[in-house]
């Protein structure tokens, strides 16, 4: 064989296994979960791994622990009963989204606020927390609220989250700085990088329970209701995971949940049934 004929059999070959990779990603991508789930009692949730009473590793159990974790631990069982497993995979708000799309997760449990824009590209179950976008600050910082913030601050947020764009509609004047994650935020304004740290109050309260010289300022200035979101044409499975979400109001399972990792605190509890309205 010549070496020309050699070098198209072998573009030949490349293009044929790329184009089986690709339609194996699609299946995993397009797969029915809820009819997978009877083969294999197994879902994959996408979970944050640096949220304080959400989702945050155990540096010494190496097991990622919080009120999302143990909602995703309920609703498995729920759904598929004590055989049933929950797996899962760390997320960020930047890689959340695709990961779901490209079928590595089943669902996503990462204090995620239900939008019209996130709407148009996933779906979202019954609203599970009902938090609001606040201010953490330094103890006798000169923030008392968000309508207080002037060209003089910076604030810190999240790349890829709403309370980046919410701060920019209700504190114009300030300078936003965007970090990768939660930790790096806080770890950034305890440096002095910045003058105050935005996100829903509940993360932060998460953050002022490692560090007393910190605390939130001027109550909330937006409303964020967290919803379970599944993907495009899984119906089946977000009604299971609805369903299951309405078992745990009913049986207590919930408010056991929730009494766990806000004893103290009645910042976001969720109605049976809560909806999103826009």
């Amino acid at each position: 064989m010549s070496k020309a004929k050699k070098f198209v059999s072998f573009l030949l070959l490349v293009l044929v296994v790329i184009g089986l990779s690709g339609c194996k990603g699609d299946s995993v991508a397009n797969e029915n979960i809820a009819e997978r789930l009877e083969r294999d009692p197994v879902i994959t949730w996408g979970v944050k791994y640096d949220t304080r009473l959400f989702g945050m590793m155990n540096i010494e159990t190496r097991e990622v622990e919080g009120f999302d974790i143990d909602i995703a631990k309920a609703i498995t069982k729920e759904i598929l009963g004590d055989e049933g497993r929950a797996e899962f995979v760390e997320v960020t708000s930047k890689t959340r989204i695709p990961l779901l799309k490209n079928g590595n997760i089943d669902g996503i449990i990462a204090t995620m606020t239900i939008t019209e824009e996130r709407l148009g590209q996933v779906d979202f179950s019954d609203i599970y927390f009902d938090a609001g976008q606040s201010l953490l600050v330094e103890k006798g910082s000169h923030i008392q609220n968000v309508e207080g913030l002037t060209d003089q601050d910076t604030v810190l947020v999240v790349k890829g989250s709403t309370s980046a764009v919410n701060i920019r509609e209700h504190a114009p004047e300030a300078n936003i700085l965007e970090l990768e994650n939660y930790a790096e935020a806080f770890t950034a304004l305890q440096s002095g990088q910045g003058d105050a740290m935005t996100t829903d109050n509940a993360i932060l309260l998460g953050m002022a329970s490692e560090n007393d010289n910190y605390g939130l300022v001027g109550g909330t200035f937006t409303t964020e209701p967290y919803g379970i979101a599944i993907n495009k044409g899984q119906n089946d499975f977000l009604n299971e995971v609805d369903s299951a979400l309405q078992r745990m109001h009913d049986n207590g399972t919930y408010d056991e949940i929730y009494d766990k990792w806000f004893p103290n605190e009645p910042v976001g509890k969720a109605a049976k049934g809560a909806k999103f309205n826009g």
